[in-house]
């Protein structure tokens, strides 16, 4: 029993932020160099009262309504977000009733950014082939516009709110290669404060007359410099990493899709590792970085664009806040 991706949908808020309204609250702003450097023309924003939840919900929804799985065919759901609706209890608990999952159905959430897509795709992987579950729904949610004041330009120009939705199977299969994997993964939380939303938890806890977050709510930070001398240094090695663990060469990938961090660095990344361009998948100008989502939403675009055919060879890789990284291989299939 191998483990396979069946379908993926996504779903992303109405609410849209464009070039042009970022460059209106800056006068040195312009709407064109910030698509240049980015490589982002607009990103979506939740509503005042819409969270994580609300945009996995949705992404579930459109998964059912393409017939590809119904909700009682569901027995494990993964929620991967950094902006839960409560401390307690597990937002995925909160997703299983809104859903209609059955209630023998488990149901869990982790907490990673960029990487977490990857983490997911391992987590999934092991459920179904220790037979714990047969039908794995992996959901990406995630709400970084929450965390960013109005002022914090060089943030609301790169991220952008959304969900994906992404169902696993178990397939019989006598292929020696595994549909999904192997898996590389790596974890330095001493880059952690370079990427951090550092108030609102229990080790620093949001005071209500904080002079530092006037709005009210936590803050993200980011080092940007830092978070790309750290990419630039990781994402090479891991690459590298997972060809020896598979024995496969660069030639073998039919498509590279990387985490949708923004277009500069993936524009470093690729000529770095002298990925052609016609391999190396870009879909973020219309939905910006979406954090965990980002890949399966490019997995979803490239599909939609006839650049995934039975048999190839995908190489998907994650990297960011934590520091966390990840990478794996995936044989695609379009029967199941």
């Amino acid at each position: 029993m191998q483990a396979i991706i069946k379908a993926i949908e996504y779903h992303l808020p109405e609410r849209t932020v464009t070039n042009h309204d970022l460059a209106s609250l800056q006068d040195d702003w312009d709407p064109d160099r910030i698509e240049q450097k980015t490589g982002i023309r607009v990103r979506r924003q939740v509503g005042d009262n819409e969270t994580a939840s609300d945009l996995a919900v949705a992404a579930a929804q459109r998964l059912f309504a393409s017939g590809a799985c119904q909700a009682d065919s569901i027995d494990f759901l993964l929620l991967c977000t950094q902006a839960p609706d409560y401390f307690l209890p597990t937002t995925a608990c909160l997703i299983q009733t809104r859903l209609g999952l059955p209630k023998t159905c488990g149901a869990l959430d982790f907490n990673l950014g960029c990487s977490g897509f990857i983490y997911g795709l391992g987590l999934a992987k092991g459920l179904i082939e220790t037979h714990q579950a047969k039908t794995v729904l992996l959901i990406t949610a995630e709400t970084y516009t929450r965390f960013m004041e109005p002022g914090d330009l060089a943030n609301r120009m790169i991220f952008g709110d959304g969900a994906a939705a992404t169902l696993l199977v178990g397939k019989s299969s006598s292929d020696r290669e595994p549909a999904i994997g192997p898996f590389v993964y790596g974890t330095d939380g001493a880059g952690a404060s370079n990427l951090m939303v550092a108030k609102g938890g229990m080790r620093n806890p949001l005071r209500v007359d904080d002079p530092n977050e006037p709005s009210g709510k936590p803050h993200i930070h980011m080092n940007g410099p830092a978070i790309f001398t750290f990419t630039l240094s990781i994402v090479p090695k891991l690459v590298n990493d997972l060809l020896v663990r598979s024995g496969k060469k660069m030639e073998d990938i039919d498509l590279f899709i990387f985490h949708q961090a923004n277009m500069y660095m993936l524009n470093h990344l690729r000529k770095k590792l002298t990925v052609p361009e016609d391999k190396f998948f870009v879909f973020l100008g219309d939905v910006g970085n979406t954090v965990s989502s980002t890949i399966p939403i490019a997995l979803h675009e490239a599909g939609n664009q006839g650049r995934l055919h039975h048999g190839q060879l995908i190489m998907l890789v994650g990297f960011g806040v934590g520091y966390s990284w990840g990478a794996t291989l995936i044989r695609w299939s379009s029967e199941v």
